[in-house]
Parts: C-alpha cells; structure tokens; sequence
C-alpha cells in the first residue's frame, strides 16, 4: 500500500478531486494538446492597389481581372480601390488606409502618379510603415522630385516604381500609322501626309512620354507634317467635340494619331458624322487592348494599335511578392524600373488575344514562372507582352 505521508503533494490533492472533476480535466488537456498540432491558418501576402481609372473603363478593368489572375495565382489578397477618374482622390484613399488598425493595413500599397499626387500619398503612407511600389506612372518631373527625392532615401518605404516604357506605344503606333498612309498613297501624289495628334493630358508621364514616341516617328519620316496635337484628356467625347474643328481646320489630314483607344474612337465619330469612313478615307492609331479596339483592328477602322501594358500591375504583384519573399529587385532590375511591355498588334495577333483572354480569362496564366522566388536561376524579370501571345502557337 502506498504510504501517503510519502505521496507527492500535487498527487495526493489529485486523488481528492471528485472523478468527474478529474475526467473533465483530462478532456480540456487532450483538447489543449490537439490544437497545439493542429496547423495554424496560412498567412497570405496583402496587397492594395489604387486604380486611378473607372470601375467601367475597359482598360483599367483589364488591369484589375489581371492582378486578381496573379494574385489567386500567388495566393495574396488584394483590394483594388477605383479612383472613378478623380486622381486627387488617391490623398483621401491613402489617409484611410493609414487610419486602419495596423494588423488591418496591407502589407504593401501599388499607386500611380496621375494627376502628380504620388508625393503626397507617399508621404502619408510612408509615415505609417507602409511599402509603397509606384506603378504605371513614376515621379519624373523636376518640380515634384524636390517633394519625394529618390525611392528609399527621403520615404525609405518607397521601395521603387515600375512603368512601361510608354514611349514606344507611341512611336510604334505612329510609325505603323505612316506606313499605312504611305502605302494608300503609292503611285499617287508625293505630297507630305498631314497627322493630328490626341494626347492624354499635360500631367501623366505616360501621356508625355507616349506623345514624344510619336513626334520621333514623325521627324524620322520625313514626308509627315504634324498640324497640330491636342490633350483629349483621354476621353471619347472630348476628343469627338476637338476632331469636329481640327478638320475643318486641317482638310488635308488623313491621319490621327491618339495615345489610347478611346480617344481614336472619338475623333473616328467626328469623321463618321462628315459621311467619312474610318480605315478608307481617315486612318487612325491608338493605344489599348479593349475589346472594341482589337475589333476595329481587326475591321481595318484602326490601321496601328500597341497594348499590353495593362499587365503591368499584375507584374508588379509578382515583384512585392518576391520582395516579401526577401528577394530586392534594386539590385538587378534598379529602383525605377521601365520595362517593355507594348506590343503592336498584327489583326491576327489581336484575333488570338481576344481568344486566349476575352472576358478577362487570364488564369491560365502562370504567374508563378516569372517569379524569382518560384525560379531561383532567374536573373532579370522578362515582361514583354509578346512572350503571352506565342506560347499558343
């Protein structure tokens, strides 16, 4: 028998315990011990991205169904805020982000410069520990460097800025353009061609940078005449209400060259009301894969359209999730990275497009395989458009 003068104290007070009590306690350990095992629910990357377009703008919906294709693909989540257009709301967007309980915050935010409020929305995010990468439109004026200085040096969470290099959508557009009117004119007068040119607005660096694309195109052509370049504001009506007068101003135009597809629609529905036809007695260029511009591609309305770019923010995803990952692009890609994004679409280019990824299908996209983290031997991040397009020839 026991001698219980020799019995452990804790055992001995056990053994006084009512069964039930002891039996209740058990349970609740082997629980404890269970859960213990049980994995802990997977933590996932969080990303927000600030669209600066409209939740109904053909373009920047490409953008979002591309970045949701990514991040499922890459298993982060991600909340897109639409800007409707009104870029000065990107300040107030910000400063609700900041405001949110900080395990409520993500864990990196992807903005734009348009309208030039990157510096202000940097400054907000930055002072709350938010990374920030700049997407589709950088910091490059003079005037606003002097608020924002270099990524990682003034706002440390400044990680950098991604942007495709908006000057060749213009200059392959413009240069597809000019060779089509050459082409119509052959054997004909050997008059100079007269072009129009619609520009998007006076404070995106995309827009300055895809009008300057166009204006080398037109000095290394040689038999163009530039009448005049106005700012559409990239939008449909406004550019129909300038086309109305630019022509009655410049009969000898035949060409128009626009920096996106909505404003080539505009000026195509000012010549459409003067008994015109695009594509035969105007010829037109511009920039977007929206479904209604691969159409007019396709149809010969649109004699030169570039696109692909509205990828970049899913590749931007792919780059914060290699960073998150501890893998730093500064390194081999640079800061402010400006990559080849723009394609000129063939109309059999854009026939398979509008198969491969109408209705914004893009999940059968790897993302996987253009992230450095997925493939370690991976030196430089390759996002050129065209790559997507060959894969199913």
């Amino acid at each position: 028998m026991t001698n219980a003068g020799n019995t452990p104290r804790a055992l001995r007070a056990g053994a006084q315990q009512p069964y039930a009590a002891r039996v209740a306690a058990c349970i609740y350990a082997a629980i404890v011990v269970c859960a213990a095992c049980l994995p802990l629910p997977a933590w996932s990357l969080s990303v927000a991205f600030i669209n600066p377009g409209k939740s109904d703008e053909a373009y920047w919906v490409a953008v979002s169904q591309s970045m949701q294709a990514a991040a499922g693909a890459l298993g982060m989540d991600l909340e897109i805020v639409y800007l409707q257009r009104d870029h000065a709301r990107a300040v107030e967007v910000a400063r609700e982000i900041v405001q949110r309980a900080p395990a409520q915050r993500p864990d990196y935010v992807l903005l734009g410069n348009e309208g030039g409020y990157g510096p202000a929305c940097l400054r907000i995010l930055d002072r709350a520990g938010v990374p920030v990468l700049m997407v589709f439109n950088g910091i490059s004026d003079l005037s606003q460097r002097k608020l924002s200085g270099a990524p990682r040096e003034k706002y440390r969470l400044w990680l950098g800025s991604l942007e495709p290099h908006a000057e060749d959508a213009g200059y392959l557009t413009a240069r597809a353009l000019i060779a089509k009117g050459r082409a119509v004119a052959a054997g004909g007068s050997r008059r100079a061609m007269h072009l129009i040119a619609f520009s998007g607005d006076k404070s995106t660096p995309s827009s300055y940078l895809r009008a300057r694309g166009m204006r080398r195109a037109v000095a290394q052509a040689g038999d163009v005449v530039l009448d005049q370049e106005v700012f559409g504001a990239f939008n449909r009506d406004k550019s129909a209400e300038q086309m109305r007068w630019l022509h009655q101003r410049y009969p000898e135009a035949r060409l128009v060259w626009a920096a996106n597809d909505l404003m080539a629609f505009g000026a195509m529905d000012a010549v459409r009301e003067r008994g015109m036809q695009p594509g035969r007695d105007m010829f037109f260029s511009g920039v977007n894969t929206s479904p209604e511009a691969l159409q007019a591609l396709r149809s010969g309305e649109l004699s030169a359209l570039a696109g692909g770019h509205f990828m970049l923010g899913a590749w931007a995803l792919v780059i914060v999730y290699d960073h998150a990952k501890g893998i730093d692009f500064a390194a081999s890609e640079g800061l402010e990275m400006d990559q080849p994004m723009f394609t000129l679409f063939s109309p059999a280019q854009a026939q398979r497009f509008s198969q491969m990824f109408g209705a914004g299908r893009f999940d059968a996209i790897d993302f996987r395989r253009f992230s450095k983290a997925h493939n370690p031997r991976l030196q430089r991040y390759n996002f050129d458009f065209k790559q997507l397009l060959e894969k199913q020839e």
